[in-house]
């Protein structure tokens, strides 16, 4: 048998945190290591207990959750712990800041606890919590903040095929429908998908298409 997955539980709200630990550890495969109330206290317990996934609230104290989340996920930290963001903000500019900052993925306080501990699993497996119509509505909504950078290098490691792929990643496409769009099986696609995120040293398909926005792939 696997090891469970370890969770150390982030959030302010004792009853919240109380509650979400008691989902969390009722399943045999999940386990929770930690839990706190605090931004701080979430940084310096990630580091020390060395969790798979930490569950992150956004609105904390001492230290918000997205500061958190840039400090344990961000750009440069040389061993980034997987955060989940669950916020009561469906797609707000403390979400889109929270995934910038390094979060695999978002969740709201009111989904149903399967929702909660599918999330756990799927960014401890190292896929993005984001549905692809989520995708759509998220980069629909900031597009106009994830401005092209300036003196950046070219996608030379990537295949022509491979930049097709990710343009279609970040129009919010699926597998499957990416296989649709371009009469190839999914788990081509998911190769592809794979290969983009090595070469371009991305985490997941939320940095996928802010990597295309940025690079001005896409519109």
């Amino acid at each position: 048998m696997n090891a469970p997955i370890r969770v150390l539980v982030c959030d302010d709200q004792i009853l919240i945190r109380t509650g979400l630990t008691t989902i969390i550890d009722a399943q045999p495969d999940l386990e929770v290591v930690g839990d706190c109330g605090d931004g701080r206290a979430a940084v310096d317990l990630a580091r020390r207990l060395h969790p798979d996934v930490v569950v992150m609230d956004v609105r904390m104290p001492v230290l918000d959750g997205i500061e958190a989340t840039r400090q344990l996920a961000g750009v440069g930290v040389a061993q980034p712990v997987k955060v989940l963001v669950v916020t009561t903000f469906n797609l707000d500019e403390y979400v889109y800041a929270a995934l910038r900052a390094g979060a695999s993925g978002f969740l709201l306080k009111d989904a149903p606890p399967g929702q909660l501990l599918n999330g756990i699993r799927t960014v401890a497996s190292g896929a993005a919590l984001l549905a692809p119509e989520v995708t759509r509505q998220l980069v629909g909504r900031y597009a106009a903040r994830i401005r092209p950078a300036e003196n950046v290098p070219d996608d030379g490691p990537l295949t022509p095929r491979e930049l097709e792929v990710l343009r279609l990643i970040a129009d919010g496409l699926s597998n499957g429908e990416i296989a649709a769009a371009l009469v190839i099986s999914q788990e081509t696609v998911k190769t592809y998908v794979s290969r983009i995120l090595t070469k371009l040293d991305l985490r997941d398909r939320v940095q996928a298409v802010i990597y295309a926005y940025r690079r001005g792939l896409v519109t």
